[in-house]
């Protein structure tokens, strides 16, 4: 069999390694860093959730939808080109959605590190108007952490946060000459002059990087002082300022919502099939156990993709940068790097053999769940997963900005947790056996928790990276722990519809679930009061969960071998027409499941 071409194994599986490494590569370029590109849009946290869980109730839902089209007609092949080339272009779509204010100077490119526009901290709650004489001012709205990244050599002290009369956020003159800030009711103040000092000192990462001597009168958004004649004017016109200004927001939300959308259709439904492809490919020629270690691959990918995109931004983003902010290299090497992905996909196992299987697969995999305690148990603990992961992949760059984290920086600390899962999955048959299935669960739950509690704490950018450590629990051990006892409650036929279904609705939906509620938790309260109640959530949950585990009656399971063995033995013929019935039923029914 292994002369056939179309059964190479060894070719196979290096196809199918070489694809895995490189959409991990290509998937590493933009999605842990495209929540960091909508800030810098300007866009507020309640926005950028709203666009986070659009994409991943995508990902939930039309990914297997597309799946299944793409099986039942034998579009496989058609549906991989087409995913990888069109989500290419779609990428593209985000380098032109426009910036909400296309005036902020975003970063500093004569060759050093100059300074940043100050970030609002994400939690803000007053809303800051910035106009110049020649533009109309932009509102920001509460949260929105909007201008650029803070760097620990160029930051801006920002006093005025509490917006008190006759205060703003001070912006460094040399960056931003003719803004001003005003308070939500239409007075602004002239920007105090701000004499560069030496940075370092003690405090916060931007403490020192400038100092005010002067104070400002409070003006109007016309740029007149209290109390003068021309106060009428400005008045009137500053109603039309904040409509342009939320004209300005719609469009930016819009663009951004659009080109999300179109991406993510495009983009969703490759992973899976592909792993069905191949799954499938390996099955006809009894090799489904090599298919357990491909996924190997695609964390090498990320590792090294995170970390290099990270690199070319620091060096090309000031040269391919027009008008947009920084970050458009990220979308520019996701688009080479699937042209890369469409080569392999030429040659990626698609069988051409239909294999008949029985129907409905995933309602009935739905209904096992509806009717196994411990299914359920599973099904809610991954959806807090979503929901609590997606937290961390939305809003932990932003944090790290803020304590003024470089992005090569932010590249390392994922790439040290996808490291970390691999170094500990040599591990993964002695953790699940000594902890059990229920304690390795337990296990990473208890991590995450620590993790996002820590986060909540951060006092620097490297502080980070000793958190990272723990993903290596808090995601590998955990899904090995859930994985695990998925195949070990599935009916025979029902394996992968539940894993699926485990990845995608529960995981996905919960993500989506997280994204919508968690920017409005960062613009009411902030991003450490978000993580400490995800942390609360989780540890209420664990201990919930281990109580109801405990006590819920063993499982009771079929010894086949014992059965036959019983067959084979000198017992009585009772005996052995009993067993024969139960054993004949049970392939009856079975039988009838595949004929259905």
């Amino acid at each position: 069999m292994s002369a056939n071409p179309q059964w190479d194994i060894s070719r196979t599986l290096a196809v199918a390694r070489l694809f895995h490494l490189v959409c991990g590569v290509r998937d590493a370029c933009v999605i842990p860093f495209l929540t960091l590109y909508l800030r810098q849009l300007g866009l507020a946290a309640p926005w950028v959730g709203i666009l986070m869980g659009t994409k991943h109730l995508i990902a939930a839902f039309w990914a297997p939808f597309c799946a299944f089209l793409a099986k039942s007609y034998q579009k496989r092949r058609v549906l991989l080109i087409g995913s990888l080339f069109g989500s290419a272009g779609a990428s593209l779509l985000m380098v032109l959605v426009p910036p909400l204010d296309k005036d902020l100077v975003y970063s500093s490119c004569n060759g050093s590190q100059g300074a940043t526009a100050a970030a609002l901290p994400p939690g803000v709650a007053p809303s800051v108007n910035i106009t110049s004489a020649q533009e109309p001012a932009f509102n920001y709205p509460a949260g929105a952490p909007s201008l650029a990244a803070r760097r620990s050599t160029g930051m801006v002290e920002a006093s005025g946060l509490s917006e008190a009369p006759g205060e703003g956020v001070q912006e460094p003159v040399s960056h931003l000459p003719g803004y001003s800030v005003g308070s939500p009711g239409g007075a602004r103040t002239t920007p105090p002059v701000l004499h560069p000092v030496t940075p370092g000192v003690k405090g916060t990462p931007w403490e020192g990087a400038f100092k005010v001597v002067s104070t400002a009168l409070p003006l109007l958004a016309g740029g007149t002082e209290l109390g003068t004649p021309a106060n009428l004017s400005a008045a009137k016109g500053h109603d039309r300022t904040f409509d342009l200004s939320l004209k300005a927001l719609r469009w930016t939300f819009i663009l951004s919502l659009g080109s999300v959308v179109l991406w993510e259709l495009l983009k969703a439904p490759l992973e899976q099939v592909a792993d069905d492809s191949l799954y499938e490919y390996l099955d006809f020629v009894d090799a489904t156990d090599r298919y357990r270690s491909l996924w190997i691959w695609r964390l090498l990918g990320m590792s090294a993709g995170v970390c290099g995109i990270s690199a070319l931004v620091e060096q090309l983003d000031c040269y391919l940068m027009t008008n947009g902010p920084r970050g458009v290299v990220h979308f520019y090497g996701y688009s080479l790097v699937s042209l890369l992905a469409l080569l392999v996909s030429v040659a990626f196992p698609v069988p051409t053999c239909r294999r008949r299987e029985p129907r409905y697969k995933t309602i009935k995999a739905l209904s096992l769940i509806g009717g196994n305690p411990r299914l359920i148990l599973l099904a809610l603990t991954v959806f807090l997963l979503g929901a609590a992961t997606s937290t961390v992949q939305n809003f932990l760059f932003w944090h790290m900005e803020d304590h003024g984290s470089s992005e090569l920086i932010m590249g390392f600390s994922v790439a040290l947790g996808l490291l970390g899962e691999i170094l500990l999955h040599p591990f993964k048959t002695v953790l699940l056996r000594k902890l059990s299935r229920m304690g390795t669960a337990g296990l990473g739950l208890g991590c995450l928790s620590g993790q996002l509690l820590y986060y909540s704490f951060l006092w620097n950018w490297w502080s980070v990276l000793p958190a990272q450590i723990l993903s290596a629990v808090s995601n590998g051990a955990l899904w090995w722990a859930v994985k695990a006892s998925v195949e070990d409650l599935a009916t025979p036929g029902t394996e992968r519809p539940l894993s699926f279904m485990f990845r995608g609705h529960f995981y996905w939906g919960g993500a989506s679930m997280g994204s919508f509620m968690g920017g409005f938790v960062v613009t009411r309260f902030s991003l450490a009061v978000l993580y400490q109640a995800c942390c609360v959530i989780l540890l209420l949950w664990l201990a919930l969960f281990l109580s109801i585990w405990l006590r819920l009656p063993p499982e009771q399971k079929i010894n086949y071998s014992k059965l036959l063995a019983m067959e084979a033995s000198d017992t009585s013929d009772s005996e052995q027409g009993t067993e024969r019935d139960w054993l004949v039923k049970a392939m009856r029914e079975e039988h009838s499941d595949w004929k259905s």
